[in-house]
């Protein structure tokens, strides 16, 4: 293994952090050693100078079997285990049997592939391969998503049946509606049933949520403002979905202050620790006590190194363009997780809807650093990342079932008092931005110029110098320096 030059003598090697696990190695082919990503992140950085907002880190380049590529190891289990499949296993007469288990065979091999041979995205911890698997799994269910698109809504429906029984049944809806009261006198043995009725499982859920979105975003006012929004958003489309239709109190109290709060605050206090953290890795058979090996394995699973976001919205037209476009699609998804289950006729408890956020969870800080890194390095990151191109794919994709299988509910009409509402924030927003980053930038280039002209104009002005070493006023230029010029009496 090729090891970088220490900048500090003996071999460790100080280069500069990519985030949470973090420098992007072009080609699984190659061994996802830290020792050569550290080179090859350092050679990078001292060409084009690391950002202000990146750590630094140490890392003693030590490579171990943990970290070694083993494509020819994994393609003997999978040719071993196709060879067992044809030789020596009976193939049952089940068609459907087969059918399944030939779709789930196909999926195996194409991971097993995309694990090895992938290209590595900007995480690396725990392991490059662990981020591998789940861009694999985005393309999987990406696909997916594409084939129940192409489906008629009864065959679609019926699909479902295919990976659970219990499905392809119309659910009912349940309304958090009702009865408002946080106090009910009505109720003499529990005057505070309707916020325990409240407090179900999705209660740490949405704490858990918003807690990830907030490592993810890595900003308090994006988050908050995400929070607000979708708020607003479940007021507007309470008339389409039932379970949008909740108590003030629930909207915010419960979900904005106590438990998208909470979330929110618990993220920013853990960014703020993961910011100050050093980062400096040493291979865990160059330390010799336990507890430092202990120490060590679980802090494989922190990020190899950390950037700070600055997403500083209103520096520009780009960045303030893909902040709308970060805020929109976050939404658009959390509102997919709602119709989604609703046209495919999934309970909010089913194992597949548990799924589908575990597998944002993964993918959605991923495409979060690539998206950053694309808006404020444009330089050194010339297009999107691949997992950010897939979530977005996923995001749009999902919102297209919703359209084709229950266009009634998406086109029920908004309340007029709602559409003058939402007709008034997109107003002001375009015209803030009309303001911000036109007739504001044109009126100071108008008023730099015009004060360029007035300089201009008073140096023309100015009579021309005599030539004399003594001027009028009894002053001489030495070297292009004015001094007095004392006069002595005859």
């Amino acid at each position: 293994m090729a090891k970088a030059e220490s900048k500090r003598g003996g071999s460790a090697l100080l280069i500069a952090g990519r985030s949470g696990a973090e420098e992007q190695v072009n080609g699984a082919a190659e061994p996802a050693v830290p020792g050569l990503r550290a080179a090859k992140a350092a050679h990078t950085r001292e060409a084009s100078g690391r950002r202000s907002t990146e750590c630094e880190v140490f890392d003693d380049g030590t490579n171990t079997f943990f970290w070694r590529a083993h494509t020819l190891t994994v393609l003997f289990i999978l040719t071993c285990a196709l060879v067992y499949v044809t030789l020596l296993e009976e193939t049952p007469q089940d068609t459907a049997y087969n059918t399944k288990r030939g779709i789930v065979a196909s999926i195996l091999v194409f991971l097993c592939f995309g694990v090895t041979q992938a290209k590595d995205g900007p995480f690396s911890r725990p392991h490059p391969a662990y981020w591998r698997f789940w861009l694999c799994v985005s393309v999987v269910y990406e696909l997916f998503l594409i084939f129940i698109l192409f489906q008629t809504v009864q065959d679609g429906r019926l699909f479902m049946k295919y990976i659970d029984p219990k499905l392809g049944v119309p659910l009912p809806e349940r309304d958090y509606g009702g009865n408002c009261l946080i106090y009910d006198p009505g109720n003499t043995t529990d005057p505070f049933h309707n916020i325990w009725d409240k407090m179900d499982g999705f209660v740490p859920a949405h704490f858990l949520g918003w807690y990830i979105k907030t490592l993810m975003i890595r900003d308090w006012w994006m988050c908050m403002i995400i929070s607000v929004m979708f708020e607003f958003l479940e007021y507007s489309l309470e008339h389409q979905l039932p379970n949008f239709s909740e108590c003030w109190w629930d909207h915010w109290i419960m979900d904005v202050l106590v438990c998208n709060g909470l979330g929110i605050y618990c993220g920013m206090k853990t960014l703020g620790w993961l910011s100050m953290k050093p980062y400096q890795w040493q291979g865990l058979w160059n330390i010799h006590t336990y507890k430092g090996k202990i120490k060590r394995i679980a802090f494989q699973f922190t990020p190899y190194s950390w950037v700070k976001f600055e997403w500083r919205p209103a520096s520009n037209l780009r960045r303030w363009l893909a902040v709308l476009g970060i805020i929109f699609m976050f939404l658009l998804a959390e509102l997919n997780t709602f119709y989604l289950k609703f046209v495919l006729w999934m309970p909010p408890e089913h194992y597949l809807v548990l799924l589908r956020l575990v597998f944002f969870v993964n993918v959605g800080g991923v495409a979060m650093r690539e998206i950053y890194d694309f808006m404020d390095d444009p330089k050194f990151h010339k297009k999107l990342g691949q997992q950010a191109w897939l979530v977005a794919a996923i995001t749009v994709t999902e919102f297209l079932i919703v359209v084709k299988y229950d266009p009634k509910t998406i086109t029920l009409p908004i309340p007029f008092f709602v559409t003058q509402c939402w007709i008034l924030g997109i107003l002001l927003i375009f015209t803030w931005t009309l303001w911000r980053f036109f007739i504001r930038d044109i009126t100071l280039r108008y008023k730099e110029t015009r004060r360029r002209k007035q300089e201009n104009s008073v140096e023309r002005e100015k009579p021309p110098g005599n030539g004399n070493p003594a001027t009028a006023s009894g002053r001489s230029k030495l070297n292009g320096n004015t001094d007095s010029v004392r006069h002595r009496k005859p």
